[in-house]
């Protein structure tokens, strides 16, 4: 079911919603960027800029490097919360209007992503979308009431991504338990100062399933020591790492961390 508005007082605990469950796995609340100009291998390879799970876990990328080209594999962080805190996010959602309906506007911005607000609970599942969050111009096209609004979304995100200050403990490494692979053929980068060592594929047969869209893109997910293995040699490797298969051919790879609520590739933003 989708939610069409604001379900109840977030301070009437008999009315108000509530996660779906408490436990591992299920997702109470995402925020991703959805669309924008970016590559294919990108696209397919983004992760969400939080989600937050029944069981209390907060997962969100850390802190990247800026260099290129970057690690082959994205730092991911978790911190943990209890119920009460679960619930307050929950609240905090409902508050910032993640289930409301009202228009935010569509500001004067080419190329930029969407950005999508997911809240599961038990009365069902609310999204929001909201054009160009973060890219807002000066003369920015929308009135002052759909800014205000889109400053409470602002702000919870903010909240979410730094959560302390909702009982949070942590942050951690996160440890993800499989690991998706965005697979294409590899090119020469045409820079000698961008070559990069060749390294062993230690996971599934590669090139695995094609991903919908005609892009020219794979997929595969490495679990269990699989998993394991790919996490160990992915940390010296880079975007433009040439990975060599059993077989002598070589693949570029967007390595992509499975998030609990996740279960393959067609769990992917580009799939």
């Amino acid at each position: 079911m989708l939610l069409s508005g604001c379900a109840g007082d977030a301070g009437d605990a008999a009315t108000r919603p509530a996660p779906a469950t408490f436990g591992p796995g299920p997702l109470v609340l995402s925020v991703e960027h959805v669309g924008g100009f970016t590559t294919p291998e990108e696209l397919a390879a983004r992760l969400p800029l939080v989600a937050v799970f029944g069981d209390g876990r907060v997962v969100a990328p850390g802190a990247q490097i800026e260099v290129y080209p970057p690690p082959a594999l994205p730092a991911l962080q978790v911190w943990q919360l209890d119920a009460e805190g679960v619930q307050t996010v929950v609240d905090r959602a409902v508050a910032a209007g993640v289930t409301a309906t009202g228009d935010l506007g569509t500001p004067p911005v080419a190329d930029a992503p969407a950005t999508r607000f997911t809240l599961v609970t038990d009365e069902g599942t609310a999204v929001r979308e909201v054009e160009a969050l973060f890219e807002l111009p000066g003369d920015s096209g929308v009135t002052m009431e759909q800014q205000a609004a889109r400053g409470e979304l602002i702000g919870l995100l903010d909240v979410l991504t730094s959560p302390e200050p909702l009982g949070a403990t942590g942050p951690e490494p996160y440890q993800a338990d499989a690991v998706a692979a965005v697979v294409a053929p590899w090119t020469d980068p045409g820079d000698p100062a961008l070559a990069q060592p060749e390294t062993a594929w230690p996971g599934p047969a590669l090139p695995g399933e094609p991903l919908p869209g005609g892009v020219g893109l794979s997929c595969v997910v490495a679990r269990g020591a699989e998993a394991a293995s790919v996490l160990e040699v992915a940390g010296g490797a880079t975007t433009l790492t040439p990975w060599v298969a059993p077989d002598g051919t070589r693949w570029s790879l967007r390595l992509r961390p499975l998030l609990p609520h996740e279960t393959g590739c067609a769990d992917l933003s580009g799939a």
